[in-house]
């Protein structure tokens, strides 16, 4: 058959359609024909033909018309011309108004079918091929916002083309907002399971028990309310690739049944008695310190190195300021046309504030900055934010600890002092550092070292709660306690009343 397009033939005429069959094929097209409506609705959804030529008078309890429509329920672009020996103008104009490209009475003239189906067949291969390309540029484009043109990111990029085509297991490594779901949509898109999906489970999302029916299923009666199976994200991404974001935050347990998918393809649903076989590519990402949770016993240590296998580490915003405003000049363009406005562009001073800022967010706040600059049409809507001094380099709060991709199979470094300890010398001038014994009175030394402790708690949990925009969980972990212990001393500093 080759390369020539295929066109089916609908019509309960077996004379017409041989002849319609000898016609095409001498003009270079591959015939299809078909004698009943239903069946050329279930051959179309099969075939995909790149045209159709249909009789709309048809035996059976569907008749051309209704066809028609199925056709464009499927392909809405298809092109379909209607041959009919009834050329009532009722029919015509049904027709029409349900999508038809032409319409051609019977008998025809060859000359002027021919026509019609050429020109009719090369439009719908033009709109193929300009949807094709605005794909192609629009994924482009994307993949430019998120990789830029600077080094660390083209050395990204260049990670990602090397590794896509193959199964090899990934770990994506970054702090919130740098773009890790876009990249290992990346990697699917450009691998050889992108006809397959592509399934996304937010692993701090769901409690541990929501969490692995979502991710394995369970079978009917496994538990109290489980009146019907579920298969589970696993089985619906069989051939696929499942991204599995904030893994550092799984339980214990599930990490368990997770290492069994990674080690033998497979697993078992709640209440099941057989294992399941699956083929799934996994991408997982973090935003923690995964070798500190695997030192502090948090996350397991044979799990993390099935998952690191090929490490790809996303550096802050603020690591790749070059970028900045080449991301800047993309979301005006993006919110402007999605909110119908006109093109603005940044004033200098502007300009200059972004590339100072430190970007607690990363590239996702400077696209939500840009999305309210653009609804709002002020720059004053962003310059509270951009002027708040706990986001500024020179009051930068104690830094999270760096992520640095390590070869599979490399031990990893005994973990670097707590976060408060590294921030100590940052400690802020306030309340605490004015106290004194001339400032407050007669007190004790014992009263005097609580009231700065108390104060340099207060003013460095405010600090890590407004560069997390107040996540108490973000925070928590930044700050090495739990999260009840966090609330605790967010109610005991009276910082619940800043909200």
């Amino acid at each position: 058959m080759g390369h020539r397009p295929q066109v089916m033939v609908v019509d309960d005429d077996s004379s017409m359609c041989e002849y319609l069959r000898s016609f095409l094929d001498l003009r270079g097209y591959h015939a299809i024909t078909v004698s009943h409506a239903s069946e050329a609705v279930t051959r179309f959804l099969a075939d995909r033909p790149a045209a159709v030529l249909l009789d709309v008078v048809m035996p059976g309890s569907m008749d051309g018309l209704a066809a028609l429509a199925e056709f464009k329920r499927i392909d809405k672009e298809v092109p379909v011309i209607v041959i009919s020996g009834q050329g009532r103008t009722g029919t015509v104009v049904e027709a029409m108004k349900l999508g038809a490209t032409d319409f051609i009475g019977k008998p025809f003239d060859d000359a002027e079918l021919e026509v019609l189906l050429g020109n009719a067949v090369k439009q719908r291969q033009l709109g193929l091929d300009v949807a094709s390309l605005r794909e192609e540029v629009k994924e482009q484009a994307r993949y430019t916002m998120l990789f830029g043109d600077g080094e660390r990111m083209l050395w990204v990029r260049d990670l990602i083309e090397r590794v896509s085509d193959t199964d090899v297991t990934i770990l994506i490594l970054g702090e919130s907002g740098t773009g890790k779901e876009l990249v290992a949509r990346a990697l699917h898109e450009r691998s050889p399971r992108r006809d397959h999906v592509f399934v996304k489970v937010n692993c701090a999302a769901l409690p541990t028990e929501l969490l692995e029916s979502e991710l394995f299923g369970f079978e009917k009666g496994a538990f109290t309310g489980a009146v019907q199976h579920k298969a589970g994200k696993f089985a619906f991404a069989n051939h696929g690739t499942m991204f599995l974001d904030e893994v550092g935050e799984m339980s214990s347990p599930l990490q368990a049944k997770l290492l069994q998918v990674l080690q033998d393809g497979q697993f078992s649903r709640l209440g099941g008695k057989d294992d399941v076989r699956v083929d799934v590519r996994i991408i997982a990402a973090t935003n923690i310190d995964i070798e500190t949770a695997v030192v502090e016993g948090r996350f397991r240590e044979d799990l993390y190195f099935r998952l690191n296998v090929v490490p790809i580490f996303l550096p802050p915003l603020r690591e790749r300021r070059e970028e900045i405003p080449l991301l800047t000049e993309h979301f005006l363009k993006k919110y402007s046309a999605q909110y119908h406005k006109p093109m603005i562009g940044v004033s200098a001073g502007l300009a200059r504030l972004f590339m100072e800022y430190d970007w607690p967010g990363n590239v996702r706040q400077l696209e939500n900055m840009i999305n309210r600059l653009v609804v709002l049409d002020s720059e004053a809507s962003v310059l509270t934010e951009l002027h708040q001094p706990v986001h500024r380099s020179e009051h930068r709060a104690p830094p999270v600890t760096t992520f640095a991709p390590l070869p599979t199979g490399v031990p990893f470094a005994a973990p670097s002092p707590t976060e408060v300890e590294a921030g100590a010398e940052h400690a802020p001038r306030g309340p605490a550092a004015a106290a004194s014994p001339h400032a407050m009175g007669y007190v004790s030394l014992k009263e005097i070292s609580r009231t700065a402790a108390r104060n340099a708690e207060r003013e460095l949990i405010l600090r890590i709660l407004t560069r997390t925009h107040w996540s108490r969980k973000e925070a928590a972990e930044i700050l090495g306690v739990s999260y009840k212990a966090l609330l605790y001393k967010i109610k005991d500093n009276g910082l619940d009343k800043t909200l």
